[in-house]
C-alpha cells in the first residue's frame, strides 16, 4: 500500500521531475542556456502559451477542449491594432479587445452547451470560423501604423526591478487561476461538472453555466496573450496565433492534467509550460531543427499522455 502512495506521487510531480531533469542536462550541454539573461527571455517566451493554457486548463477541466484560442487571439489582436491605428486610445482598444475574447469564447461556449456539439466540433468551427473572418478584416496585410504609445509598449517589452512585465504578469494570473480553481466555489464545480456530469447537476450545479465561464475565460487568456505579442511584435499579422492551441493542449497534458477532466491543477499547467518553454529555447540554442523539435515535442507528449492514462 505504500509503495502503491509513493508511486502515485512520483507521478503526480512526473513533470516537475520531468523539467529538472531537461534543464539540468540542458545546462551541462550548453552554457549559455544557464543564464540569467537567457532565463528570463524564456520566461517571456512561455508567458504568450502560459496565458492560454491557463485558460485552456479550465476548459479541459470541465471535460472539454478550445481549439479556437489561436484564432480568437489573431482576431482580437487584429481588431484592437486597428483600433489604436484609427486614433482610438490604446488603453480603450485593449480593453475593447479584451471584451471580444471573452464574447467570442461564449459563442464557443455556447455551441458546446446550448448546440449539443462536442467540443472538438464546436470549437473546430469557431476556429475556421474566426481564422477566416480575420483574413477578411485584415485583407491579408498585416497592421503596423501603431504609433509610439508607451502603454502599448510596456506590456510586452517594459521592465519592472528589471524582471520583464510579461513574466510578472504571467506569474500573477497563475497565483490568481491557482486561488480561483482551488479555493472557490467556482473553482469546485469546475472540478465537479468534469468528474460527473451528472452528480454536479443533481447537486445544483448549472452545467451550462459552467462551461461557459470556462470557455470565457479562455477567450479572455488568449485575447490577453494576443495583447503581449501586439506589444512585442509592433503589429498585427494575418496569421498570428497559428497552431498556438496545441502547444496549450500540450502544456496542459505535460502537467499532468486529464483530458477527460475533473482531475489536475493548474500548477502542473505552470510546469507544462515551462518544460514546453525549455525544450523549444534548448533545441534552438543547440541549433537542432524545427522539424526535429516537433517530433520530440510530440513524443514528450505522447509520454505524458500514456501515463495519465495508466494513472
Amino acid at each position: 500500500m505504500e509503495n502503491k502512495k509513493v508511486m502515485n506521487r512520483i507521478q503526480d510531480l512526473g513533470a516537475v521531475i520531468a523539467l529538472i531533469l531537461l534543464v539540468a542536462v540542458i545546462s551541462i550541454i550548453s552554457p549559455e542556456f544557464r543564464t540569467v539573461k537567457n532565463f528570463l527571455s524564456l520566461l517571456r517566451q512561455s508567458s504568450i502559451n502560459g496565458l492560454i493554457a491557463f485558460g485552456m486548463t479550465c476548459v479541459i477541466l470541465t471535460g472539454g477542449i478550445d481549439l479556437s484560442v489561436g484564432s480568437v487571439l489573431a482576431l482580437t489582436t487584429a481588431i484592437c491594432a486597428s483600433l489604436i491605428a484609427n486614433g482610438t486610445p490604446v488603453a480603450i482598444a485593449m480593453i475593447g479587445a479584451l471584451v471580444l475574447g471573452v464574447l467570442f469564447g461564449i459563442i464557443s461556449g455556447i455551441f458546446v452547451t446550448k448546440g449539443r456539439l462536442q467540443p472538438f466540433i464546436a470549437t473546430l468551427i469557431t476556429m475556421t470560423v474566426f481564422r477566416g473572418l480575420t483574413m477578411i478584416f485584415m485583407d491579408g496585410k498585416p497592421i503596423s501604423n501603431l504609433g509610439d504609445s508607451y502603454l502599448l509598449k510596456f506590456v510586452g517589452k517594459g521592465l519592472i526591478l528589471n524582471i520583464p512585465f510579461p513574466v510578472i504578469m504571467f506569474i500573477l494570473i497563475f497565483i490568481g487561476f491557482m486561488f480561483i480553481l482551488e479555493r472557490t466555489t467556482f473553482g469546485r464545480k469546475v472540478y465537479a461538472t468534469g468528474s460527473n456530469e451528472k452528480s454536479a447537476k443533481l447537486a445544483g450545479i448549472n452545467i451550462d453555466r459552467t462551461k461557459i465561464a470556462t470557455y470565457a475565460i479562455s477567450g479572455l487568456m488568449a485575447a490577453m496573450s494576443g495583447l503581449v505579442l501586439l506589444s512585442r511584435l509592433g503589429s498585427a499579422q494575418p496569421t498570428l496565433g497559428t497552431g498556438y492551441e496545441l502547444d496549450a493542449i500540450a502544456a496542459v497534458a505535460l502537467g499532468g492534467v486529464s483530458m477527460n477532466g475533473g482531475r489536475g491543477r493548474i500548477w502542473g499547467t505552470f510546469v507544462g509550460v515551462l518544460i514546453i518553454a525549455v525544450l523549444n529555447n534548448g533545441l534552438n540554442i543547440l541549433g537542432v531543427s524545427s522539424y526535429y523539435q516537433d517530433v520530440v515535442k510530440g513524443l514528450v507528449i505522447l509520454i505524458a499522455v500514456l501515463s495519465d492514462r495508466k494513472r
